[in-house]
């Protein structure tokens, strides 16, 4: 299924649904109706009037069924944010160990890892807590290796999709979480 820039689709197995605007690689960037932009594999979305799925996929009335679907739980579970809301800054956290502690001199490589980890997960359940749906994380470049850690922690929970985060704002070194506030964490 091919894709283009202003296509209005829907995600697949969430209460998503927005306007494609911009495609790169095989990432497609859409806008929502509340102008957050999120990153879907072209496999996770589906156009809305797409006539080739209703012939291969569903049958019309399955389609629409599943439309109607979504659409129900779209308004059953997502709650109206208010404007002032809506457009809250990006909570950042800076995990570079020299903002971490005050002295890292005596400190193993494993243990300067574990304290940027511990870090990393604290500020991301306080966010959960608080509602925040959107955080940087600070890492640097290096060798990559604490990016790849919080890589691996973000899976652990499937209410939140992280990328790279804003190059013209922080350049490699940072990765953005997006959370989805009503969806609970798994263990």
């Amino acid at each position: 299924m091919s894709f283009k820039i202003g296509d209005y689709v829907y995600v697949l197995d969430e209460a998503l649904s927005g306007k494609i605007i911009k495609i790169v690689g095989s990432e497609i960037y859409i806008e929502d109706e509340d102008s957050f932009e999120l990153t879907f594999s072209p496999s996770e979305i589906v156009k809305k009037e797409d006539d080739s799925l209703k012939r291969q996929v569903f049958s019309s009335k399955s389609l629409n069924q599943v439309l109607s679907e979504k659409a129900l739980d779209k308004h059953r579970s997502v709650p109206k944010v208010k404007p002032k809301k809506r457009f809250m800054p990006t909570m950042e956290v800076d995990l570079h160990l020299h903002q971490l502690v005050k002295s890292e001199k005596h400190l193993s490589s494993y243990d300067k890892k574990i304290i940027q980890l511990d870090t990393a997960k604290h500020k991301l359940e306080f966010a959960m807590q608080k509602k925040i749906q959107k955080i940087v994380f600070i890492h640097g470049v290096g060798k990559g290796t604490l990016k790849l850690e919080l890589e691996y922690l973000f899976k652990r929970y499937n209410n939140l999709k992280y990328y790279d985060a804003d190059y013209k704002k922080y350049g490699q070194g940072a990765t953005e979480v997006y959370i989805y506030q009503n969806i609970k964490p798994h263990d």
